[in-house]
């Protein structure tokens, strides 16, 4: 699933666009895998509420402040997205029960971006219960 995203960091639900690919695949019970290929995004489930989602992103400034002076930004002046990328994670394993993700209430998938805006990928790897 290719996704374009617009800001330095931003958080964009795809549990649509998963759902769906589940759905096209056919697949009624198993194990969906989202992950990304990428060192500088994440793949993270939670509630998509705004007030969440900015307390999450004033964590990460707290946690890895952006201008530090981290060694890796000898090379691409963006190592606060790869620390941040390692503490949230690039894969979520969500169970499929009768052909939908089994997802809490309010819960939802997001792709986290760290060092955008960029065209970025997320894969979906689909196994199915025999």
């Amino acid at each position: 699933m290719m996704i374009n995203t617009n800001r330095k960091v931003e958080l964009i639900d795809i549990t649509d666009k998963v759902q769906e690919e589940v759905r096209n695949k056919s697949i009624s019970n198993g194990i969906c895998v989202v992950s990304t290929p990428h060192t500088t995004t994440a793949i993270i489930i939670n509630e998509n509420e705004s007030g969440l989602i900015s307390d999450l992103l004033n964590l990460l400034n707290k946690l890895v402040p952006p201008g530090a002076d981290y060694n890796h930004n000898r090379i691409d002046n963006n190592a606060d997205s790869h620390l941040r990328a390692m503490l949230l994670g690039s894969s979520e394993a969500i169970p499929v029960i009768d052909g939908k993700l089994t997802l809490g209430t309010w819960q939802r998938i997001f792709f986290v971006e760290l060092d955008g805006p960029r065209q970025r990928k997320a894969n979906i790897t689909l196994i199915r219960q025999t």
